[in-house]
């Protein structure tokens, strides 16, 4: 496991294969990481599934309202909704999207972003500067690795917990 240098801004997201520890970035696009760590302080993150998982480019969840595992998944509006938060002004950065990094997933509207993203399973740079990016997943990739494939997976994999390092 990685060393974790801020507890406050460490995302440790357990999933059925293991523990990633993701690092966000708050100098970088500071309304983002805030959003994820109030979500996974209030547990919205907890069982919702990852709904569009594409080979060789990226894992997506985080669709706090309709992609609850006990909460009533629905696989035809999973990545369709947010959270009861106002959407996130884009903080576009010269950060690429390499392996590993974090993306806030949004509509075609630049500004609407909301609780969703997707850990990109490659560098795909024809993203940057097109989506926020407002982390890194510092250990455990291989887990995000093996998360099931599928738009929308037959029986996707979800977040099992979600939480701030610091409140761990």
């Amino acid at each position: 496991m990685a060393e974790i240098k801020d507890p406050e801004n460490t995302i440790v997201m357990e999933l059925k294969d293991g523990t990633v520890i993701i690092e966000l970035l708050p100098d970088i696009a500071p309304l983002h990481c805030a959003r994820m760590k109030e979500l996974a302080r209030a547990g919205a993150y907890d069982n919702v599934a990852f709904h569009r998982v594409i080979d060789g480019f990226m894992a997506q969840t985080g669709d706090v309202e309709h992609a609850n595992m006990e909460k009533g998944y629905n696989p035809r509006r999973a990545g369709t909704g947010g959270s009861d938060l106002p959407d996130l002004k884009a903080e576009f950065s010269g950060i690429p999207h390499d392996r590993g990094t974090l993306g806030a997933a949004r509509s075609q509207n630049p500004d609407s972003a909301n609780s969703q993203f997707f850990i990109n399973f490659k560098d795909n740079h024809f993203l940057n500067r097109q989506y926020t990016v407002y982390g890194r997943v510092i250990s455990g990739m291989e887990h995000v690795d093996a998360i099931a494939r599928g738009e929308p997976p037959a029986n996707p994999d979800r977040m099992i917990s979600v939480k701030v390092a610091a409140d761990a």
